[in-house]
């Protein structure tokens, strides 16, 4: 950062309105705050908002990810953390330990925009979880073995998932002994296990209060057409269900081959969403 960068930070910061934009969503991390929940929780009109927001971004103090209708903002704080090295890095005549609490403040800023490693646990939730999120579980565990472990639930469970799914599962090489459809408060339990992401396939679940995952967790939205309103023969809705298949499987395919280790949690939310923008198959 040099000067006219650090200039352009502090004039985006000289109006009271924006630090408090700002130190409200330094509290939610990389997840961010949607911009109708910002703005329910400052009480600042929309339009007078968003010129605020826009301050912010243009200065690299802020960063907007849209999906459809909604915008979320989130602090880049990698953006943040240079501004503070900027004007801290000749500090007390080249001491850094007389500066105590700027140093233990850097820490904490980097300590929230640590890039995801390692291996991951993913829930697919759809509404019965008996069609399209048993098949991502079954895909991403024979794909991703070793690096991903899959789960998937139902707000609204039926007895047993999708007899035609589990058959061409079955055909497809995937072991589908332990496959059935669960709630999704199996996985709110403090035995669960946590969840790194979670990826709804249908719309149906919006509306609903979905439970809560843990604030580290990575959401997306893939909608993708029910199995359950395939039509025609036996034939035709075996076709469907294979390209069903192979749209999850490509999905996934991206998905596990992401370079986690240089993506933070934002960055990562938004390759997700960017792959649920994928067209869907002609149901």
């Amino acid at each position: 950062m040099d000067d006219t960068q650090a200039a352009a930070c502090f004039t985006a910061l000289s109006q009271e309105t924006r630090v408090r934009i700002l130190r409200l969503l330094i509290v939610t991390g990389s997840t961010g705050m949607r911009a109708g929940e910002l703005q329910r929780q400052t009480g600042i009109p929309a339009s007078t908002l968003s010129f605020h927001l826009a301050a912010l971004e243009q200065a690299g103090l802020l960063r907007s990810t849209r999906q459809g209708r909604t915008t979320t903002y989130a602090v880049r704080f990698i953006g943040l953390r240079n501004l503070l090295t900027f004007v801290t890095e000749t500090c007390c005549y080249g001491q850094p330990d007389l500066c105590g609490d700027i140093a233990r403040l850097l820490p904490d800023i980097e300590e929230r925009d640590i890039p995801m490693t390692g291996s991951f646990n993913v829930l697919f939730l759809c509404t019965h979880n008996s069609a399209r999120s048993i098949i991502a579980e079954a895909i991403l565990n024979k794909i991703g073995a070793g690096s991903f472990r899959a789960y998937s639930a139902g707000s609204d469970p039926v007895d047993a998932p999708n007899a035609e799914v589990l058959a061409n599962l079955k055909n497809l090489g995937h072991d589908i002994s332990t496959a059935r459809s669960k709630s999704w408060e199996e996985f709110t339990t403090p035995d669960s296990p946590v969840m790194d992401f979670v990826i709804a396939l249908c719309d149906t679940t919006e509306g609903q209060k979905c439970p809560e995952f843990g604030d580290k967790v990575v959401t997306a939205s893939w909608p993708l057409p029910d199995p359950a309103k395939f039509t025609g023969t036996e034939t035709e809705r075996r076709v469907l269900l294979n390209q069903l298949y192979s749209m999850i499987n490509r999905r996934l395919e991206v998905f596990i081959n992401l370079p986690f280790g240089s993506l933070d949690r934002m960055a990562l939310k938004n390759r997700l969403d960017e792959l649920g923008y994928s067209s869907p198959v002609n149901a």
